[in-house]
């Protein structure tokens, strides 16, 4: 048996997103009028044995899977 964990890294709040902003634009010149904001993140799938444990998966986030000085991380335990 193994522990699955998904990752939701964003922007920090008041960190200035390109890519989002260039998405934003891009659908506004589509004519997808509207939009305020759009913030574009990573999603990670994590495995592992039954010992992984999500003290262990936030200190992988702080230290390699999100930068902590402009990204915010969620971890959500997922059943098998």
């Amino acid at each position: 048996m193994s522990k699955r964990y998904e990752i939701f890294v964003t922007g920090k709040k008041g960190i200035f997103d390109p890519a989002g902003k260039t998405a934003q634009n891009a659908l506004d010149n589509l004519g997808y009028a509207g939009i305020e904001s759009l913030k574009i993140g990573k999603y990670i799938q994590l495995e592992g044995a039954d010992s992984l444990s999500l003290a262990q998966v936030t200190e992988m986030c702080e230290k390699l899977l999100a930068n902590p000085i402009i990204e915010d991380f969620r971890i959500e335990e997922v059943g098998e």
